[in-house]
């Protein structure tokens, strides 16, 4: 059952249901934490009515194992009322715990014998935390009448009887919907950022994982890039301001994992050049205003459908928020006030900064500490003080309403009225993304105790470092791998292609020879253009584009995450700047950059760049400046290539006619059937090519047409470039036969296209002029009606 749909309830009443068909009396939950435990026992407590009115106000005694109460399973076992015991694995899976042992209590029988007389039917509550073979062991000796597992991230699947997956829960609005506001920094790459993100120790060495500001063929990319020691990272970003930064030595021993750069080092996990205080202080200043809307909406309710709204962080440092001068805390402290005075917000009228805000922290003498995946002591402590005022949590008179803990990772650590969840940590695994949504998307709770199903309040905001587009994609990988069946009708399914067979004698039909003839010779092209226009045009271009250099900025995204059997699908919603990012930059070399990027020489660039006038802006930004000018150069450069190319062919070269033998296959959903083609269907790339051929297949005067194969290629300057169609048409008189080539464009003007588009069709016309192809034999169109 996903998560927040009510599976305490579920196996609660389940249990009652049991007892009520088949006189079952003994129920045992076995739980992996405290957290869980006590959000067993409140849910207990809770529905203790509920369940009296349904089942004719049968007595149930439920009550948590205390080891120094261990005369009690005695009762557990003896008593004819309806028993539920919750225990937490831990006080059973070793062979040194009391209820494995001989008991003085007891007669000197073992404890644990007591719960196996009873054959007591066993409940797991999260079972993905007890699949090691000591839990499992521990499980099989209460000798259970049969074992029950509930979860919404299971591990294993034994016999599943039930399943309530993410999307069935979405559809039926059982939970609340998703945001994210995403939290990310633009137009800042001037300083070499470098995040150490995993490490491999392998036989043939230790390699490691970088993120790094990767120039690519479309600009700047944050990627991961795989390194070994003696790497440069500057030949691997492909920028001269990664010069110097060389993998020195890599260190895979647990505990202290980290990669030497020369110029610094890095543990796990840490970054360099990173913006990651800058982000993480607008993340702290959104949630607190999403939050503070939505008081403002909960507070025009009546009075009995009101509800608390609560806010919760989750800190990559207990640290950095703990101590009374924490960085987060200062942070928060600082936002709060601000955005409490702001006109909108006074109707709230909100308690003092000192009263709004608690951290839940495990502790060690005193101190607080980062929390493990693995639950400690410390642990079950914080998370049992937060879990014990739950209730309290709820209440409208409770100033608390932001919490700050140090880890997601804990099931059963939540609360209904969570409607904001700020991450200030990344979301690495999938457990840990779907646990962090889990503590949220359960149905709000009204003053009056009812569950609030309004839609347009059920909004759970994610406040994230990550890009909407990118939790959106992982959240649905990670709903797919915990098994959730999207709808192959309505996404690609890539088993579902088709093989296009050629049809027989196909290389002896005159009318496809007559055309191939025509067709298949290959081409090279020679440019010229004049260097002193190009400096001229190139650099007036820089002057007048109009994108204003600026300095870098922290963004915001806001998207909602429509969860659907077709998939996951993001809607953004608004987009705003938040703050500046201003600091010490790290200048590149123009010269050596564009030199690289462009292919034209350093003196040649250096009087583009001193011409241009804007030389003073590429302080504020210099990768922004670079941008702009590469992009102008080449786009100037391009024009110059394009108007200047011409095309000759080229002696006994020949597309070989055989190629056409290599086996195709396509989407089914992409293929056109046809007559009058080379093969039995053509896959269509576009409804306008799938229309255009279906034209051309019911007109009569068409006597062939084929869809050019990927690998018939036109060299041009702006790369290859392979034409859609060859047809083979009856002329109205002479010649008999007309022999055509069709680009085809879903707009009715040439100038709608984009340049690169117009540039290649313009190069197409030039290579088949060379091959002696009249005036209007290759064009563009829209439309098989005017060809």
């Amino acid at each position: 059952m996903e998560t927040g749909t009510g599976k305490t309830y579920v196996y609660l009443r389940t249990l009652l249901e049991l007892h009520a068909r088949y006189g079952w009396r003994k129920f045992v939950v076995v739980v992996p934490s405290v957290a869980i435990r006590e959000g067993v026992m409140t849910s207990v407590e809770l529905m203790r009515d509920h369940f009296r009115e349904l089942y004719g106000n049968v007595p149930l005694e439920a009550w948590i194992y205390d080891s120094a109460q261990v005369s009690r399973l005695r009762h557990f076992a003896t008593s004819p009322g309806l028993q539920l015991l919750v225990i937490n694995i831990q006080a059973f899976d070793k062979s040194t715990n009391i209820l494995n042992n001989p008991h003085d209590k007891l007669g000197g029988r073992r404890p644990i014998e007591f719960l196996q007389a009873a054959k007591p039917v066993v409940v797991l509550d999260e079972p993905q935390n007890l699949e090691s073979e000591r839990a499992r062991a521990a499980i099989t000796s209460l000798s259970p009448l049969c074992t029950l597992r509930y979860s919404a991230t299971h591990r294993h699947v034994y016999n599943l009887l039930y399943q309530l997956d993410p999307v069935r829960a979405f559809e039926l609005k059982l939970v609340k919907q998703i945001e994210i506001d995403s939290v990310r920094e633009e137009g800042d790459f001037n300083r070499p950022y470098v995040r150490f993100k995993k490490v491999r120790p392998g036989a043939r060495g230790i390699t490691a994982t970088l993120e790094l500001d990767v120039q690519t063929a479309t600009g700047i990319a944050r990627k991961d890039v795989t390194v070994k020691h003696g790497d440069d990272l500057g030949s691997l970003a492909k920028r001269s301001i990664y010069t110097g930064l060389v993998v020195r030595g890599i260190d895979a021993r647990p505990g202290g994992e980290r990669v030497d750069l020369g110029q610094f080092s890095l543990a796990l996990g840490a970054a360099s050049g990173a913006m990651d205080e800058a982000i993480q202080r607008v993340q702290v200043r959104q949630t607190i205003l999403r939050h503070f809307d939505k008081e403002l909406t909960v507070a025009r309710l009546p009075p009995e459908h009101r509800m608390k709204v609560l806010s919760l962080f989750f800190l990559d440092r207990a640290a950095h928020y703990a101590p009374s001068d924490g960085r987060v805390r200062a942070w928060f402290a600082e936002e709060y006030e601000s955005a409490r005075r702001l006109p909108q917000y006074a109707s709230l009228r909100l308690p003092p900064v000192e009263h709004a805000h608690a951290g839940y922290f495990a502790e060690r003498d005193g101190q607080a500490i980062d929390s493990r995946e693995t639950s400690t002591k410390a642990d079950d402590e914080a998370f049992e003080k937060i879990m014990r005022g739950k209730e309290r949590l709820l209440s409208l008179d409770e100033p608390l309403r932001f919490i700050f803990s140090h880890s997601a990772l804990r099931e059963g650590w939540d609360n209904p009225n969570v409607f904001q969840i700020c991450s200030l940590r990344e979301m690495g695994t999938e457990r840990e993304r779907r646990q962090t949504l889990g503590r949220g998307l359960r149905l709000p709770v009204r003053a009056d105790g009812t569950r609030c199903h309004d839609a347009a309040l059920n909004r759970l905001t994610l406040i994230a470092s990550e890009a909407f587009e990118d939790f959106a994609r992982n959240l649905q990988s990670e709903f797919a791998e915990a098994g959730v069946r999207f709808n192959e009708a309505m996404i690609a399914n890539a088993r579902r292609r088709k093989k296009l067979r050629l049809r027989k004698g196909w290389n002896a039909d005159p009318e496809f020879l007559a055309l191939w003839e025509r067709i298949q010779r290959r081409t090279r092209y020679a440019v010229r253009y004049d260097s002193q226009t190009l400096i001229e045009r190139a650099s007036a271009a820089i002057r007048h584009r109009p994108e204003s250099i600026a300095p870098g900025r922290v963004t915001v995204v806001s998207a909602a995450v429509h969860v659907t059997r077709a998939g996951l699908v993001d809607e953004v919603q608004a987009a705003f700047s938040a703050d500046e990012i201003r600091g010490p930059t790290t200048l590149p070399d123009f010269l050596a950059e564009l030199q690289r990027r462009t292919e034209l020489t350093r003196p040649t660039l250096a009087r583009i760049l001193t011409a241009c006038g804007r030389l003073d802006e590429a302080l504020l930004n210099p990768q922004q400046f670079l941008q702009i000018a590469e992009a102008e150069i080449q786009r100037v450069r391009r024009d110059l290539l394009a108007d200047g190319v011409r095309y000759q062919p080229i002696n006994d070269s020949v597309w070989e006619m055989a190629l056409f033998e290599q086996e195709l296959d396509a989407y089914l959903s992409r293929v056109q059937a046809v007559d009058k083609g080379l093969y039995d269907g053509v896959e269509c790339d576009s409804d306008v090519e799938r229309e255009f051929a279906r034209q051309l297949d019911a007109r009569s005067d068409i006597k062939l047409f084929l869809k050019l194969p990927r690998w018939f290629t036109i060299d041009t300057p702006l790369g290859r470039y392979n034409p859609d169609w060859a047809i083979v048409k009856e002329g109205p008189g002479e010649p008999p036969r007309l022999y055509l080539v069709r680009e085809t464009k879903g707009v009715v003007r040439l100038d709608d296209l984009d340049w690169e588009e117009r540039q290649k069709i313009a190069c197409g016309k030039r290579h088949f002029a060379a091959l002696g192809f009249r005036t209007g034999d290759y064009d563009w169109t829209d439309s098989a009606t005017r060809v």
